[in-house]
């Protein structure tokens, strides 16, 4: 028997491209399936700015990744939305690109509540009969806060906004993180054990607990029961701030105020020192200005006396009391600019802090700043695969382009 070599093999056997692979793949099964009807429950939605939608249909054993263009979605009577069971008309395709098969939607109808949102409305009826949302059960939050407890994850998009917020508006506070999971099996248990702990710990204000945006089972854990109860039986005022604007949690309801965003829960939480400055300063004016005013009225009432019959004979008694008078007076200027004196010096240190903030400074300490064009990047899902980015080092620049946006 011969021995084929290598080059014989390639000569005899012939290959072919991925690509070429791909739509041959994508034509069986195009062809094979123009036409299907499925009902599943919505994950993941994301309605683009370019107005198209992208999510996945789910149930107990399996999940497909369905599109819905812009021109098909704007003929909907409802809004769909993460949790909602839904029936659609759609074709299977492949998207060449990633290698991936999907369903494009051209109908939609609703088919009822998905199992996670039916889970969340039942929790959230019992919680609300028991009185967990109640209003006279509502903290309010300390307006001068020395120490902030914040629960979420140690490497998320919500620890850096919170941080930065808070350290811009109020300086003065002191941070304590307790880092946990904020999603997957377990994530409830470590938040609650954590706002348990803070409440032992007795040493902070108030409590943020947060996480960034995500889909209906990203942000399960903020809707389990156990973490519920935990803000509730809390003696530290608790703020929820839990994914978008649109997301609303279990924890939003039980929690003493329920933020938008991460960042503004950072804002409520806090004060504004400048405003704060400019209060004092407005403060001592105003108080300077009444002083002073006071000190005329007081000396022209003097000249008065002095100038009537009654005190014409005993004029060393007048001395007496207006240099008394003086002493008042001059009592009275070296209190505002002494109390003057004090406040400049807690603003010229709290210039000196703010110094240290610059964005100079800051890209000194080995951090770096992204822009997308004239926008400045504070956010991985601001991007998309091949945007181009620049980044900002604290020496030089580079210019790049996005392979891959991991969220």
């Amino acid at each position: 028997m011969t021995q084929l070599d290598f080059e014989d093999l390639l000569a005899v056997e012939k290959y072919q491209s991925v690509g070429k692979l791909t739509r041959e793949i994508k034509t069986i099964l195009e062809g094979a399936l123009p036409g299907v009807l499925v009902e599943g429950e919505i994950s993941n939605f994301t309605h683009h700015s370019s107005g198209h939608m992208y999510f996945s249909l789910k149930d107990e054993s399996a999940q497909i990744s369905c599109t819905m263009w812009r021109g098909n979605n704007l003929k909907l009577l409802f809004m769909p939305a993460a949790g909602m069971k839904v029936r659609v008309k759609a074709r299977l395709s492949v998207y060449e690109k990633r290698g991936n098969y999907q369903l494009d939607v051209w109908q939609m109808q609703p088919a009822g509540i998905g199992t996670l949102q039916l889970a969340f409305e039942e929790l959230k009826r019992k919680l609300q009969e028991e009185g967990l949302f109640a209003d006279e059960h509502k903290q309010p939050l300390p307006v001068y806060p020395e120490s902030i407890g914040i629960v979420t994850s140690p490497t998320g998009a919500a620890i850096r906004d919170l941080k930065s917020v808070l350290v811009r508006r109020w300086p003065a506070a002191k941070m304590i993180l307790k880092p946990v999971r904020v999603q997957g099996e377990g994530a409830a248990k470590e938040i609650a054990q954590a706002i348990d702990e803070f409440n032992d710990y007795g040493k902070v204000d108030v409590l943020l607990v947060s996480r960034g945006g995500g889909s209906i089972e990203d942000l399960w854990p903020f809707n389990e029961e156990i973490v519920a109860r935990a803000i509730f039986r809390s003696h530290i005022p608790v703020v929820s701030a839990v994914g978008h604007e649109i997301d609303f949690t279990i924890s939003d309801f039980v929690a003493d105020f329920r933020a938008p965003t991460p960042s503004a829960a950072a804002e409520l939480v806090v004060p504004n020192r400048d405003e704060i400055a400019a209060q004092l300063q407005f403060f001592s004016e105003t108080m300077r200005g009444v002083l002073l005013e006071r000190c005329k009225y007081l000396q022209e009432k003097l000249r008065s006396i002095v100038r009537s019959y009654a005190f014409g004979q005993p004029i060393d008694q007048v001395r007496q009391a207006s240099q008394r008078l003086d002493d008042l007076r001059r009592q009275l200027e070296q209190f505002p600019i002494h109390t003057l004196a004090l406040y400049r010096e807690k603003v010229d240190g709290l210039k000196k802090r703010l110094t240290l903030l610059e964005q100079s400074n800051v890209l000194k300490r080995g951090y770096s700043i992204c822009h997308s064009g004239n926008k400045l990047v504070t956010a991985a899902a601001q991007l998309n695969p091949e945007d181009k980015i620049t980044v900002e080092f604290d020496r030089g620049r580079v210019e790049a382009e996005v392979e891959e946006v991991i969220l």
